[in-house]
């Protein structure tokens, strides 16, 4: 890379990948092994611009090399679609996954959160539909073909999440498969909905102190105990002590079941082994799950994410960690800056000056920080 990247807006965008720790890995492994021209950190350099511009596929992202600029941070004037197939296709996602990791932890230890927030993790998955005839590998149904990707977040303020970690599963494997790598840590609260329900790692996590706030089945055999009582006026229209599942299958722990309304006024009934909140607390807490629903959208509306550029597997999951370290790269952007506009602000003020000096972009993140109160 060269050191004129980092006095573009684009060079001060990627700045944080390319930390002593990221060479030293890429010193150690065989990645650029023989390699002369589409080195690593060039192939990061193109398809994080890929992400950013939404290119539709390796011929368009071929053609960006062409531009002047651009040639001076990749240090070469041009690249065939079929060099950047082999490297996509060839690259192993362990680095990829160290540089998404190094990331998440610059985020984890700069961020703000609410204290109601900091121990609080949301868990969901999100499909995405893929051609049958052409990613075999991820056959879903007999005629589709798909992936999921699981993730855990967490928030970085009151309202930004991060992706703290991801899985990447054929379609047709069932959420709960993922409960054991996304929710491991006691003292953590995690919330999820329904389709992650397993009453046997409920057990578990009560017995290992791992907290949860969930969603109750539609037909789920619930055992009603006694209740707490209620304020008048409330939204909340019951909350008790109950086991979950059938008689032969039933919980050995017992849980706390809270009956309230959704947006909807719908009827929502939650499940839950936190017993010192308030029933409000946990009613909220579970309403910040759209939070989640709020990070899938921004994926798969900017960054390329709903199609891939190649068809293995591990293309695609190179593709998704791309994804995901540029996402990870804007909220450092704006954590770093203290900028109060949204990220969909921050990414297009980044497309409009990528090529300017960088103390344009920042200055312009910078002005918009949040007044001191009076």
């Amino acid at each position: 890379m060269d050191k004129n990247t980092l006095f573009s807006s684009f060079g001060k965008w990627v700045s944080p990948i390319f930390s002593k720790r990221f060479f030293e890995d890429l010193a150690s492994s065989d990645h650029d092994k023989y390699v002369k021209k589409l080195t690593t950190s060039a192939y990061l350099l193109l398809f994080l611009h890929a992400h950013l511009q939404q290119r539709e596929g390796l011929r368009a992202i071929a053609d960006d090399a062409l531009g002047r600029k651009f040639q001076q941070e990749l240090g070469f004037t041009s690249i065939s679609p079929s060099q950047l197939s082999r490297k996509h296709q060839q690259s192993h996602s362990n680095l990829l996954q160290r540089v998404f990791r190094d990331l998440v932890q610059r985020i984890r230890l700069c961020s703000l959160p609410p204290a109601m927030k900091r121990d609080f993790r949301i868990v969901d998955a999100t499909t995405i539909p893929l051609c049958l005839h052409t990613y075999k590998w991820a056959t879903f149904r007999e005629t589709k073909a798909g992936v999921k990707l699981h993730f855990r977040v967490a928030f970085a303020s009151s309202e930004d999440v991060y992706p703290e970690r991801v899985q990447l599963t054929p379609a047709r494997v069932h959420d709960r498969t993922q409960l054991d790598t996304l929710v491991d840590n006691p003292g953590t609260t995690y919330v999820f909905d329904r389709g992650f329900v397993d009453y046997a790692k409920f057990d578990a996590f009560c017995e290992r102190r791992i907290f949860f706030v969930t969603r109750v089945k539609k037909k789920a055999a619930i055992r009603y105990l006694f209740d707490r009582p209620v304020s008048e006026g409330s939204s909340i229209k019951r909350d008790g002590y109950v086991q979950m599942g059938t008689q032969q299958k039933r919980m050995k722990h017992v849980l706390r079941l809270i009956e309230t309304t959704d947006s909807q006024g719908n009827p929502l009934l939650l499940i839950t082994n936190r017993w010192e909140l308030s029933a409000e607390e946990i009613s909220e807490m579970y309403r910040s799950r759209w939070a989640i629903e709020i990070f899938f959208k921004w994926l798969k509306q900017h960054v390329k994410i709903t199609s891939f550029y190649g068809k293995s597997q591990e293309a695609v999951l190179n593709q998704v960690f791309i994804a995901l370290i540029a996402f990870c790269l804007l909220l450092l952007a704006k954590i770093f800056s203290a900028c109060q506009e949204s990220l969909l602000q921050i990414y297009r003020w980044l497309r409009v000056m990528l090529w300017e000096d960088s103390r344009i972009w920042w200055e312009r993140l910078t002005s918009k920080r949040r007044k001191p109160d009076p």
